[in-house]
């Protein structure tokens, strides 16, 4: 961990700890090797400079320069991936498997991350409908283990953007519920998480950093 001062011509990163899609952020940025400066911060205390750069106040932000400000997270790690892609991530050389990837990512963002969160409160306050709102995610993780029966990774033999970008979600499915989790119908699919969750890159992207309104301290990250 490397404490930086001189951000005039480095990326700016605004990061929640354990909001997945900065966790989803942080990933790309460290699988394509691009230096950023991440600020961390939390959701109660949102500086003044991130509002400036985007309005919206969601994390996770990255000021590139003057004329770019990116806040989403899936944009993030395309742009961090177009810069460099040393894994092959995009799998460039399979142009309908950009295509594909974007819309498995797209029903995750849009349809079971908003199930997921409706099943995290369900078992949080203990509604009757826990076991109806786990089912209501269920289809979406299904597919994701019959995509497992013949390869390790969602797109294949190799990693892709993918794995990478799912990885925060099932992590959040899977700790809902474990017993159910653990007993459920997908092995595949725990063994991918497993071998995600215990990888140095996941350590990394999870490194926790000190807040940058208690410290005003910004830190080199993404050389991995």
């Amino acid at each position: 961990m490397l404490e930086v001062t001189d951000s005039l011509a480095t990326p700016v990163l605004y990061s929640l700890q354990h909001c997945p899609y900065a966790m989803r952020a942080r990933l790309g940025i460290l699988l394509a090797k691009q230096v950023v400066l991440l600020r961390a911060i939390t959701m109660k205390g949102k500086p003044d400079d991130m509002l400036v750069a985007s309005p919206k106040g969601t994390v996770p932000v990255l000021v590139v320069d003057a004329d770019l400000v990116i806040d989403e997270s899936l944009d993030i790690m395309l742009w961090a991936l177009k810069q460099n892609d040393p894994h092959d991530l995009l799998y460039e050389d399979q142009p309908e498997a950009l295509p594909e990837m974007l819309e498995i990512i797209k029903e995750n963002d849009s349809q079971f991350k908003p199930s997921l969160e409706v099943y995290k409160r369900a078992k949080r306050y203990h509604h009757q409908s826990e076991e109806s709102d786990r089912l209501e995610c269920e289809p979406f993780i299904q597919r994701l283990e019959s995509r497992l029966i013949e390869n390790d990774f969602f797109m294949g033999a190799t990693p892709s953007l993918l794995d990478y970008a799912l990885v925060p979600f099932v992590r959040q499915f899977s700790k809902v519920n474990r017993q159910i989790y653990r007993e459920g119908p997908y092995a595949n699919l725990r063994v991918w998480l497993h071998s995600q969750l215990q990888s140095q890159l996941f350590a990394k992207a999870m490194f926790k950093y000190p807040l940058w309104l208690d410290t005003d301290q910004e830190f080199e990250f993404g050389a991995y």
